[in-house]
């Protein structure tokens, strides 16, 4: 069980990582705690009373203060980010002393323990501002999508931002090989089949093969083709918590996992050639996919079919436009273990990628 008894916000120092404060005498529960803690992979100040001014109660970006030490801590000093953490289901003065104390939040064991343990991983992590996470999905089978992907993942890194990369088919061959990284030392996603739960962002992270300055999470050549939609939202959260951006490459299909995916984009975009029938099969497309994500947009390639522009395109599909993407021969023709697209900064399409991460952390204000 879990309650809020305040709505107060963060403390000004959210988003750095620190250490948790535990305030008991209470050894049992103690145990408890410094395993939830273990969990979560944060290392704890404990205390049996407040420590000294100065200490970890002014400091500590959490504080969790078993519910046998709620009269010694009577009067201190109020802050935030404070729970009050105990066993008695039917305790009904728990909430009087949470509010004595001035606790955000009153916790009951064993029953609220993965809450307590997100909570706590925030912490550890130094959770801020979610990553900013674009899809990219072809509006037909060879539309250029992975590589307007990896085009998209290169740039960012190139601008100094934490960049992950998501490989969401299992049948595109690998993200790695169009990075030109198959060897490359790291966890693929059959590593992730078995996550459930929480995924530590900062571990996630410093597993995956770094290429590029960037992390790529991709399928290897093995027999797995699928992982459970409950891994797909364990990682794909974990690696919106560090930040930065995550740009996902998505297969012409729906499934559970899938579907997983969609519902943590930001924004998609549907890459479509400007052919008559590639703006019809990318309908169907938008259709599937505009019932998960809010904020679907259309990138169109050219050459274009006569009659058909851009701006066309993006009218036949009620779509916004997100620009053009330029034709090279790196789009049309993507080849593992060559360089990867709009890695060297220059040409159209790095250009469309740059002025396309500028307009959009602004617009989507990840840029404060």
């Amino acid at each position: 069980m879990t309650g809020t008894v305040t709505h107060d916000p963060p403390p000004t120092g959210a988003g750095r990582p620190g250490r948790p404060l535990i305030v008991t005498e209470d050894a049992e529960l103690l145990d408890d705690l410094l395993r939830l803690c273990a969990a979560a992979g944060a290392t704890p100040e404990v205390h049996h009373g407040v420590p000294e001014r100065g200490g970890g109660w002014e400091t500590a970006p959490l504080v969790l203060v078993g519910d046998d030490a709620a009269g010694r801590l009577r009067g201190a000093a109020r802050r935030h980010a404070v729970v009050l953490v105990g066993r008695d289901q039917d305790d009904s003065e728990v909430w009087k002393r949470a509010v004595q104390i001035g606790a955000d939040h009153v916790l009951m064991l064993p029953d609220g323990e993965q809450w307590l343990v997100d909570r706590i991983a925030d912490v550890a992590e130094g959770v801020g501002r979610p990553a900013l996470t674009v899809g990219v999905i072809g509006g037909r089978g060879g539309a250029g999508a992975s590589t307007l992907a990896c085009a998209l993942a290169v740039t960012s890194a190139r601008e100094g931002l934490r960049t992950l990369l998501v490989d969401a088919d299992p049948l595109g061959g690998g993200l790695d090989v169009l990075l030109g990284g198959e060897n490359t030392e790291g966890l693929r996603w059959p590593a992730f089949a078995a996550s459930r739960g929480r995924v530590g962002g900062g571990a996630l992270e410093e597993s995956l093969p770094e290429l590029h300055a960037l992390r790529v999470l991709s399928w290897d050549r093995g027999d797995c083709v699928a992982v459970p939609h409950q891994a797909v939202r364990a990682v794909l959260a974990a690696a919106r918590r560090r930040g930065g951006t995550v740009v996902v490459d998505l297969p012409r299909r729906l499934d559970d996992g899938v579907a997983e995916a969609l519902a943590q984009l930001d924004l998609a975009l549907l890459v479509v050639p400007g052919e008559l029938r590639a703006v019809a099969a990318a309908g169907r497309v938008a259709s599937a996919v505009g019932m998960v994500v809010r904020d679907l947009r259309v990138a169109v390639r050219g050459p274009y079919a006569p009659g058909l522009d851009d701006r066309e395109v993006a009218r036949l599909l009620g779509l916004p436009l997100a620009g053009e993407v330029p034709v090279e021969p790196a789009l049309l023709r993507p080849r593992g273990g060559a360089k990867p697209p709009a890695a060297a900064g220059r040409g159209p399409l790095a250009r469309f990628c740059a002025n396309f991460w500028e307009r959009t952390l602004v617009e989507t204000g990840a840029t404060g």
